[in-house]
């Protein structure tokens, strides 16, 4: 069973395009200090997908789930303009479930259970009006799994993927074959060290370039990311925040809000991915003040753009 949705309104103002993701779509738990969460809204996928659909008409979202998957979720993700026709609904499965708990600082956060469930063994079949999408975001998965994607894939303008330690040390080689296929490579900082064996990360970006990507771009957590190619480096703040409630996604919201900014303005030049990457933080600066998705269920664009001057503001010197 594939599920349908499509965005009737742009936003007002900002160029059209089509941008996929393909990504994770789960069922949460989540524990702080404060507060624990069940089953609630998460995945890679989502949280890139629903930072994209900030900026844009059209965003394509790949993935699977089971038929426990609540049709309230779905049902949001299309209020969003997210098309799920890449999304598999497996009706006799189980949906990818994860659980995790965060101590005081928020920096530390402990695995409390996988369930992998419809996701192992999933073989992503691209519809055919995905495959000419010019912006492809791969989301945390299987280094494999996200090359396929790219195989289906006709001519991208841009490709960009994100990884984690786990595929770092169990699925090196296919790591390496992914990073020859990519134009930018997104990793925090602890998965750039693993990846390098370098503490220092600007030499760790430039020993990652080798692999392959043109760009690296990796992510600091509170102290913002930065941008290292060839011939350029950059160093987009974060913005603070002074309660932070769940910061789970914050970095799937970067990516995807980055994503659709580069989208909608219709180019990639390093001032726009720049932009980007500022942008990125600012709707990831929402995401965290508040469990799974429900920040962004409130989020203005005047609220977006409001934060991103604040942020201009806060470098300029």
């Amino acid at each position: 069973m594939l599920l349908m949705g499509r965005n009737e309104a742009c936003h007002k103002g900002i160029h059209s395009m089509e941008i996929l993701v393909v990504g994770t779509v789960t069922l949460d738990t989540v524990e702080t200090p404060s507060r624990r969460v069940e089953d609630v809204l998460g995945g890679s996928g989502v949280y890139a997908a629903i930072a994209a659909s900030f900026f844009k008409c059209h965003v394509q979202l790949v993935g699977v789930i089971g038929g426990d998957f609540p049709h309230a979720y779905t049902d949001f993700l299309q209020t969003r303009g997210i098309d799920l026709q890449g999304v598999k609904r497996v009706e006799d499965g189980k949906s990818f479930r994860w659980g995790g708990r965060y101590t005081e600082d928020f920096n530390v956060r402990d695995t409390l259970f996988t369930e992998l469930n419809v996701i192992e063994g999933f073989q992503p079949i691209l519809p055919e009006t995905y495959k000419d999408t010019p912006y492809l975001f791969l989301a945390n998965n299987a280094p494999a799994l996200q090359l396929r994607i790219i195989e289906q894939a006709t001519n991208p303008k841009l490709v960009v993927c994100d990884t984690m330690d786990f595929w770092i040390n169990e699925e090196r080689e296919a790591l390496e074959a992914l990073f020859a296929r990519v134009d930018v490579l997104i990793l925090n900082d602890s998965e750039a060290r693993l990846l390098t064996g370098d503490a220092n990360l600007v030499r760790a970006a430039e020993t990652i370039l080798r692999y392959g990507p043109e760009r690296v771009i990796v992510k600091k957590g509170e102290h913002g990311a930065i941008s290292i190619t060839e011939s350029s480096y950059f160093n987009a703040p974060a913005y603070p925040i002074r309660q932070v409630a769940d910061p789970t996604g914050a970095g799937d919201s970067f990516a995807g809000g980055m994503m659709g900014y580069l989208a909608a303005v219709g180019e990639i030049s390093e001032a726009a991915i720049r932009s980007a990457m500022v942008y990125g933080a600012v709707v990831a600066s929402f995401n965290i003040e508040d469990f799974s998705i429900n920040r962004q269920k409130r989020v203005q664009f005047s609220e977006i753009s409001t934060r991103y001057r604040e942020l201009q503001d806060a470098v300029r010197f």
